[in-house]
């Protein structure tokens, strides 16, 4: 993908921030999703699935956008 670092007031911003800022957005609809659900009821530990979904979809967002 190319991706560069952006200069903002003399700080350089790596560009992984992109990657993660489109899993959190990702990660919120997946688990306004779950909550909508019955599978809702399952989840024993919200923080520590919330979490586990985040390093997920990180995962899979830099895997399938990031450079071979």
């Amino acid at each position: 993908m190319g991706l560069r670092e952006w200069e903002v007031g003399g700080v350089l911003l790596s560009p992984f921030l992109l990657y993660v800022l489109l899993a959190l957005l990702l990660t919120g609809l997946l688990r306004l999703m779950v909550q909508a659900t019955p599978l809702g009821r399952w989840i024993w530990h919200e923080a520590l699935f919330d979490a586990a979904l985040f390093v997920c979809v990180l995962f899979l967002v830099v895997r399938l956008l990031g450079p071979l």
